[in-house]
């Protein structure tokens, strides 16, 4: 078998670059989809070396591992924001399950680690499904440990499913972005996810800045103002979720719960995860999924009284960059 390792020739490759990701990803994607992320990143990446000497700013390396007949077998994608945790790069590393165990992986793998040291890296960082013990073991091999375990959740939404009734809030209210659709209100949302992204279980780095929070935090795929459900007391946020609609699977994803830690243990959460049952059942969604970590507790206790059922999990992987290499033996190309 002949692989080439070459850079994404876009768009030409987002068909089956979507094809690809549609095989470990757990919310399906489009050409479309990659195409608005693509056109979301910086131009040109910048980097260079904090104070600390470890690596800062932002750059990101594709490749794809081709077939002689086309095809694409594998893809590598190696990146950091200005706000990932200094030294690291975050990575996504997918091969095609007919190609797998034929060295495609190693490839990509020996690609990103020579630029990873090339652009002054020290540590990566990625994941792998719980319930792929191969890929696990691919990664362990190559330097990586498990440094956290997150759970997915899933409530179906059928004529069954009874939606549990509101507990007593008191004076706090619940409203959408859409009822408040303003910049005030996303630089109110803004600082209560400032406070709150960084109580999460594994959270590295920072919290972007407002104009990078808005693109990759908030208006993400499948997101729209009236399933931003805000908890306020007065004009204060106190909490928010973030539900996502798949057109798809005509699915329902929470992409963030946060409750100020003012006003955490008085029933927010729960209210609102209620509230976006009733979205969801409203518009006819089919269910709605989450993640979780594992040492979340409370999330994941109201999960469980919600009727959420557990599905697999993921591992976040760790690996200093040096331990990584030492482990990649020169390789011939397939």
């Amino acid at each position: 078998m002949s692989i080439t390792i070459r850079s994404l020739q876009l768009p030409d490759d987002y068909e089956q670059l979507a094809e690809l990701l549609n095989q470990v990803w757990s919310e399906p994607t489009t050409a479309q989809s990659l195409l608005e992320a693509d056109q979301k990143l910086y131009e040109v990446g910048h980097t260079y070396m904090d104070d600390n000497g470890l690596l800062a700013g932002y750059d990101r390396e594709r490749k794809v591992a081709v077939t002689a007949e086309g095809e694409i077998a594998g893809y590598a994608w190696s990146w950091r924001a200005p706000w990932t945790e200094p030294g690291y790069l975050c990575n996504t590393l997918v091969v095609k399950e007919t190609y797998r165990t034929q060295g495609i992986g190693q490839l990509l793998l020996q690609h990103i680690g020579q630029w990873a040291l090339q652009i002054g890296a020290s540590a990566l960082i990625t994941e792998a499904w719980d319930d792929q013990p191969a890929s696990v073991r691919f990664a362990h091999n190559r330097g990586f440990i498990t440094e956290r375990h997150a759970f997915q959740s899933m409530l179906k939404l059928d004529h069954t499913y009874e939606v549990p009734a509101m507990p007593e809030m008191g004076n706090l209210r619940l409203l959408t972005l859409a009822d408040a659709p303003s910049e005030e209100s996303e630089l109110k949302l803004y600082g209560l996810y400032k406070e709150t992204l960084v109580d999460i279980p594994g959270f590295l780095g920072e919290v972007p800045v407002f104009s990078e929070w808005l693109k990759w935090y908030l208006r993400v795929d499948g997101y729209a103002p009236e399933r931003v459900i805000i908890a306020a007391d007065g004009d204060s946020y106190i909490g928010v979720t973030n539900v996502l609609h798949n057109q798809q699977t005509n699915g329902m994803y929470h992409e963030y719960t946060g409750v100020s830690r003012a006003y955490r243990g008085k029933k927010v959460a729960l209210a609102l995860k209620i509230k976006a049952i009733q979205l969801a059942t409203s518009q006819q969604a089919a269910y709605i999924r989450t993640d979780n970590d594992s040492t979340n507790q409370p999330i994941l206790s109201i999960n469980r009284r919600l009727g959420y059922v557990p599905l697999r999990g993921s591992f976040q992987l760790l690996a200093p960059l040096d331990h990584v290499m030492n482990r990649l033996k020169p390789t011939a190309h397939l």
